[in-house]
């Protein structure tokens, strides 16, 4: 592997993360014409599908895959967690990530990281070599340092992310255009910095991916309009890929993975209109659009993806459920959520998972009680503002997935069977050859060689 015959020769391997949000292990082994780079990779090294976490949000599973930790370590649960001792909420950034990432580990032991357009990073991190925070931040001027890097990606107008407001469009072209301009961009900016060949660990994210299956997935699943669009994109993220592959030392192993997979949206469910219709939830007025607008006798209200909390006593400042009635409380409201159907009967819940079974940290105060992981087809939504009916649907037609994300390592002793987002950091200290305590992981390295 490699373009260039060059080591750099200080004796230590390096490796090159390449992440593309949301995409789906079995839409590369269905397409292999569309993802000859990737099949190239599974052939000659390691592939295979992956668990993600709960909940398979982006927003917790960024934070999860570059810590090695679940949301109850890194303090991050969704795109909005909760306050402590109060009903305030708030969009969880980089410095709510509570664990140590793996290119801090990097730089600990003297050695490089360039870090670029990972989700959950705003703002930019200054002890790593280089950094242009992701999904969340605002203009390239405050999510890059140093000045290098800013000044390089504003010359070459790099976008943080695709405008996906044009994917509510019934028309899509324009949505699409926008998402191979992002993914140019993108790949322009990823290939300069790999050719600096400056790093131990290039830790990069596509998170164009993501947007494209959320407006275009079921076009894919099931013959749609932009089915041809859909693929034809998918072709140039792999062509991307194999040119990257290509540019590699061959010091160098290169990893690709998403932190989640996808699949067709049928029904969007708004649980917060389900708690409401069901008793559980009552609002102090008619005009309601946050959780502080929630009333007194509230027993349990819901944060997005999946996520419910009891309106506990000395946890919620006004709270109703006494806390001698947790558990009896907290199993009537997972009986009922498992109970719940959707219109064509199926199950909305593939499981109903407790805090303590699905979390372990530090985090509790402000952990959910408990989180629903949706059978396919469920979208689960959580507003404060009210809908008329608990089932419905929106712009997108594809959701987030626990099963079925993926992993790619170019390196054949690497067993990818039963494993999941949390083995991906010890794998990639594995290969840097950086010890680390494996007590601090919720996963385990996937090299079999010693």
């Amino acid at each position: 592997m490699g373009l260039f015959d060059r080591l750099r020769g200080d004796g230590n391997p390096r490796v090159a993360f390449f992440g593309i949000d949301g995409v789906p292990y079995s839409l590369v082994a269905d397409n292999p014409d569309e993802f000859d780079n990737l099949a190239a990779i599974a052939d000659e090294g390691s592939a295979g599908a992956i668990d993600s976490i709960v909940p398979p949000e982006s927003s917790a599973c960024w934070p999860s895959l570059t810590t090695g930790v679940n949301p109850g370590q890194t303090g991050v649960y969704g795109f909005q967690d909760r306050e402590t001792d109060s009903y305030d909420t708030y969009v969880p950034m980089g410095r709510d990530v509570q664990a140590t990432r793996i290119w801090d580990r990097v730089q600990s032991a003297q050695r490089q990281a360039t870090v670029m357009n990972v989700p959950v990073t705003f703002p930019p991190q200054e002890n790593v070599q280089r950094m242009v925070s992701g999904f969340l931040s605002p203009g390239v001027d405050r999510a890059a340092e140093p000045a290098e890097l800013r000044s390089f990606l504003e010359a070459n107008d790099y976008k943080i992310d695709v405008n996906a407001k044009l994917g509510h469009d019934e028309d899509k072209s324009a949505f699409i255009e926008d998402a191979h301009e992002t993914l140019d961009a993108r790949f322009e900016a990823f290939k300069h910095y790999v050719e600096e060949d400056d790093w131990d660990l290039f830790f990069g994210v596509f998170m164009t991916t993501d947007r494209v299956n959320h407006f275009l997935f079921r076009d894919y699943e099931h013959d749609g309009e932009y089915k041809e669009e859909f693929l034809e994109f998918y072709s140039k993220v792999d062509d991307y890929l194999g040119r990257l592959r290509e540019m590699l030392p061959d010091d160098v192993t290169m990893l690709v993975a998403s932190d989640h997979g996808f699949t067709t949206l049928e029904h969007e469910v708004h649980l917060n209109e389900w708690l409401r219709q069901e008793g559980w939830l009552s609002y102090e007025d008619d005009d309601h659009s946050e959780l502080d607008d929630i009333s007194d006798e509230t027993r349990a209200y819901s944060l997005i993806p999946g996520r419910f909390y009891l309106n506990l006593e000395g946890r919620e400042p006004r709270g109703s459920v006494p806390e001698d009635d947790y558990e009896a409380v907290r199993a009537e409201l997972k009986e009922k959520l498992e109970a719940l159907e959707g219109p064509d009967g199926t199950p909305v819940a593939a499981s109903v998972e407790t805090k303590e079974g699905a979390f372990r940290g530090a985090h509790d105060a402000i952990a959910p009680d408990l989180t629903v992981v949706p059978n396919h087809g469920f979208d689960l939504k959580a507003g404060f503002k009210g809908s008329e009916e608990v089932f419905g649907t929106g712009p997108r037609n594809g959701m987030h997935s626990f099963d079925n994300a993926c992993l790619f390592v170019d390196d054949p002793d690497v067993r990818i069977e039963d494993s999941d987002l949390y083995d991906i950091a010890p794998t990639i200290l594995d290969l840097l050859e950086l010890e680390y305590d494996r007590a601090e992981f919720d996963g385990g390295s996937l090299l079999t060689r010693s």
